[in-house]
């Protein structure tokens, strides 16, 4: 240890972590990292590349216990030994995110979470400040670490993915544009079965926000809405709504197939069928977007491009083929109740639903009526199905269990017939079978290629 410098411990050697430890060598910390399971080969050539000390397969608490500051990645529980030791030693505990905001000096950031089409309008706002010429990063859930772009390649700007995870152990970070999409129960049992938990934990995003800075909520959430009845936010609010016919008060909100944004004065109008991504859940992720780069100051013709161009991600509500009239769609991104809602509510045709996985605490009477209206059959694909099974056996004529994707896409494509719909939207997350729920999708994607 060298006792000159400040001591830096990092927990957790994922893009996050190494991150974090890379700002933190190049701005004078004494850097340690730790990580309890094997460290990637990626990573572990990040470290050695700047020569940062570490450890895998365990933590020393020694090495730990001496720390001015531990950056915990978000994966890591509150539960986990080490991090109530560290805790019970008085050491800071930081997110990366707020551990890269004390470095970010004159940049400004444009912060997007909720449960659900985070990643989608993340990816959009970027695509919209690219367009527009701005110096930005896309940075946080989605692409390289917040810490590690300041640390190698500083932007002007950052779009930033983040969930509650990150937000948990903020203290000063505080975002020029912070866009809350929507509060669905999610993650529950990070937040001891208690929704109230979840959503408060959503809500720091706007902890630090002063009057000079802007937050952009859905209107139409229920928790959202239920929040801000008792809590106050310094930042100034904008929404954006489905449900609200006024277009002359600030804000987004959809009339007569035209999405109307209203910001300080300007006017923005675009027909929904003149949108790429398509479906009520993007016309949301739409107008949030726009509210956003309107604060921003974007071009109106650089938003009506991106608007009108951009392509949706892979594994969200994304075609995959149409074998014999059977269209195939992976939503394998979907790992919520909320995500599986807004994929059914796309649908117009029958739908032989592919879902399962590890479950987190998922009410599915939330999806009940739906699932009723509009499910033929339910493919199950995961360890342990009997939550599934017991919500749905008496409401849908077939549920099957299956534990592979190739399986899953044979069941689904016998009880498929011409012009059904094979959806997976799992609901669940995907560790029981799988890596992550990329691996999912592309195992569906290549069974559904094999058929």
């Amino acid at each position: 240890m060298n006792q000159s410098k400040p001591r830096l411990v990092i927990m957790g050697a994922a893009e996050s972590g190494v991150g974090a430890a890379i700002l933190g060598s190049l701005r004078g910390w004494d850097v340690f990292v730790s990580d309890a399971g094997r460290i990637k080969e990626q990573f572990r050539k990040d470290l050695e590349q700047y020569q940062i000390p570490f450890e895998e397969m365990g933590h020393t608490p020694e090495k730990i216990l001496n720390a001015q500051c531990v950056v915990k990645s978000p994966g890591i529980p509150e539960k986990a030994e080490m991090v109530k030791a560290v805790r019970k030693a008085g050491i800071e505990v930081c997110s990366e995110i707020e551990f890269g905001y004390r470095y970010k000096g004159d940049s400004r950031i444009i912060a997007i979470t909720g449960s659900n089409g985070k990643s989608t309008t993340t990816k959009l706002m970027y695509a919209i400040m690219l367009a527009d010429g701005r110096d930005a990063a896309l940075v946080g859930n989605i692409g390289y670490s917040f810490a590690r772009k300041i640390a190698e390649q500083p932007a002007a700007w950052y779009v930033m993915e983040i969930s509650s995870f990150q937000l948990d152990d903020i203290h000063q970070f505080r975002p020029d544009v912070a866009i809350l999409l929507n509060i669905t129960p999610d993650h529950l049992d990070r937040y001891n079965y208690d929704f109230n938990n979840y959503v408060a934990s959503k809500f720091r995003v706007t902890m630090n926000q002063t009057s000079n800075d802007v937050l952009v909520i859905n209107k139409d959430d229920q928790a959202i809405n239920n929040y801000l009845t008792t809590h106050f936010t310094n930042a100034k609010t904008i929404q954006f709504t489905m449900e609200d016919n006024t277009v002359n008060n600030e804000g987004g909100n959809i009339r007569d197939e035209q999405m109307h944004l209203n910001y300080e004065g300007e006017r923005f109008d675009m027909s929904i069928h003149d949108l790429s991504l398509k479906g009520k859940h993007n016309q949301y992720n739409c107008m949030a977007a726009g509210i956003s780069s309107m604060v921003v100051r974007v071009r109106k013709e650089k938003l009506r491009e991106v608007f009108s161009g951009f392509e949706g991600l892979e594994h969200r509500l994304e075609f995959v083929a149409k074998v014999r009239g059977v269209t195939f769609i992976n939503d394998s991104k979907a790992t919520n109740l909320n995500s599986v809602w807004y994929a059914l509510e796309c649908m117009d045709k029958p739908v032989v639903l592919i879902m399962g996985g590890q479950d987190k605490g998922n009410d599915y009477s939330e999806i009940l009526n739906l699932v009723k209206e509009k499910v033929k059959a339910i493919i199950c694909l995961g360890k342990d199905n009997t939550a599934i099974h017991a919500a749905f056996d008496s409401a849908v004529p077939n549920v099957i269990d299956t534990n592979n994707a190739h399986d899953a896409v044979l069941a689904a494509y016998a009880f498929a017939d011409k012009g059904d719909v094979v959806l997976l939207s799992p609901a669940c997350a995907s560790f029981d079978l799988f890596n992550n729920f990329e691996d999912r999708g592309h195992q569906f994607k290549e069974a559904v290629r094999n058929l």
